[in-house]
């Protein structure tokens, strides 16, 4: 019965007091458990400026009276007229009662789901106290106070008897050591990052792929025109075929040659990018039915049309763009959803998050070279804006998108929110998209990216390489990495310098 009296009183909270409490309050996802259950959060804005960040955690044996007190004291703090402290609140962070360690260990978040997704959250958060209420055989109070948390910092933890009019008290609490590493990477401009992550990422190109591409095309952006070119130049001057293995992944390797034409003027670099797009056409001249290597992976959106239109604005030969036009329309044919979203693969419906920023970003590169009067234009810029309004409400409050783009629970992930943040910005600049909503989304994007991102070069929720699944679970099970990743540093380098070569005001949290 007291259970219910609460959840009446939460649902009058958060849903009947009037704009004044529905402006504070709003529940948010972070995980999933193992059994599929999604672990579930509140948050309750503070009234003053800077105000410091609490975490209420309870549930870690499944529901309990622990999880009946947090939401008690949540209702009850939303209420109140001086809230002075941010309160993040998680009733139930371990619903089926799942063994718990801190710090996890496993690959996240295929084991020890539970444990993973409560210790990166806590990180990605970087509260300046977390409450743990009810048991906590787990340690999780002693780890977060003993260890750096998701790479951030340390967190002060203490037990929490219940008491809800503690939390309207907390006001003057010092900030954490991880909150001061959050406050350092939000305070950070794009070229601040960028340059940060440039000591790390965009140091070689021993292989011509895309990843090293895009990281070596932000580093000109910063002015390292001249040590990019003496990177690639083995693969310009003859002494490497950058063909020689061919894969979408090399043939997107190509478009930091596209670049350094521009800078430069120098022609092997349009006949690098040339010899590229040349793999569209068979030995008569005529256009294939679609790019090679694409796989039927809708990543083929960037890493096969891409090429083809920067071909075509280099050479100013209309037959590159012909070809992307007919590359765009076979990869929607094969991936594109009704719901402008893009599954992964035929093999299943998933709309997998790096493969839905992959077609943003190809879109939004292959926007960027198609003359207007072409006849592919219209066809792209209508894709593109289908699959951004398609994307545009499934960012989280966090300002991220999930791996699963569309599946409540699903665990954000780095590279698709800096891929798709890219995409949105540059659709911004051109008249692509028009708006406050896109604005604020690219703002969000910028902050969830800034905020993640360590000047060592690691990152927090970058998915492994994924290749063909056949079903949701598997692409709900990615591999989550925690650290150093050369794809999601070569994404946010992207990103950062779009914002940076813009002029855009830098976007502080």
């Amino acid at each position: 019965m007291m259970i219910g009296r609460v959840t009446v009183t939460l649902l009058a909270c958060f849903i009947c007091a009037g704009a004044r409490l529905a402006s504070c309050a709003e529940a948010f996802d972070f995980g999933l458990s193992a059994g599929g259950a999604r672990l579930d959060g509140v948050s309750v804005e503070s009234t003053v400026k800077s105000a410091p960040t609490v975490v209420l955690v309870a549930g870690l044996h499944g529901e309990d009276s622990s999880s009946v007190a947090v939401r008690a004291a949540v209702a009850a703090y939303a209420q109140h007229g001086r809230r002075t402290v941010r309160l993040l609140a998680v009733p139930v962070a371990n619903p089926d009662n799942a063994p718990l360690a801190f710090p996890p260990t496993g690959v996240a978040y295929r084991e020890n789901p539970e444990s993973n997704a409560l210790w990166r959250w806590l990180g990605s958060q970087a509260p300046d106290l977390v409450l743990v209420a009810g048991e906590d055989t787990s340690g999780l109070a002693m780890a977060l106070g003993a260890n750096s948390v998701a790479n951030m910092g340390r967190v002060p933890a203490r037990h929490w008897d219940g008491a809800g009019d503690q939390l309207a008290t907390l006001g003057r609490l010092p900030r954490s050591e991880a909150g001061l590493e959050l406050q350092r990477r939000r305070s950070r401009s794009p070229r601040q990052l960028a340059t940060e992550l440039a000591a790390h990422y965009g140091r070689d190109f021993d292989q011509p792929l895309y990843i090293g591409a895009i990281a070596l095309i932000a580093r000109v952006r910063l002015g390292d025109l001249a040590d990019v070119q003496r990177i690639v130049e083995p693969w310009v001057d003859g002494s490497k075929d950058s063909l020689a293995r061919p894969s979408a992944l090399v043939m997107a390797g190509h478009i930091v040659f596209t670049e350094l034409a521009r800078r430069t003027g120098d022609p092997r670099y349009v006949a690098a990018v040339r010899k590229v797009a040349e793999l569209g056409f068979d030995a008569s001249g005529q256009m294939r039915e679609a790019m090679p290597y694409h796989g039927e992976f809708s990543d083929s959106v960037f890493m096969g049309t891409v090429i083809l239109a920067q071909a075509g604005a280099l050479t100013h030969e209309g037959k590159y763009f012909d070809m992307a036009d007919r590359h765009l329309r076979f990869m929607e044919l094969l991936d594109q959803r009704p719901d402008g979203l893009y599954r992964h693969q035929p093999a299943s419906d998933a709309a997998w998050g790096r493969g839905n920023g992959f077609a943003a970003l190809g879109l939004a590169l292959t926007l960027s070279e198609l003359p207007r009067d072409q006849a592919g234009y219209g066809h792209a810029l209508q894709d593109y804006r289908k699959l951004m309004a398609a994307l545009l409400p499934l960012q989280t409050r966090d300002g991220l998108w999930r791996n699963v783009v569309d599946h409540p629970g699903a665990y954000a992930e780095f590279s698709v929110t800096a891929m798709i943040g890219f995409a949105m910005q540059r659709g911004l600049e051109n008249g692509w998209l028009r708006g406050s909503p896109y604005r604020r989304a690219v703002q969000r994007a910028w902050v969830a990216v800034n905020s993640r991102s360590a000047a060592a070069g690691t990152f927090i929720d970058v998915c492994e390489s994924t290749a063909r699944m056949t079903s949701l679970d598997q692409y709900l099970k990615r591999a989550a990495i925690l650290g150093e990743d050369a794809r999601g540093g070569a994404m946010a380098m992207l990103f950062a310098t779009e914002l940076m070569d813009t002029g855009t005001t830098p976007y502080k949290h």
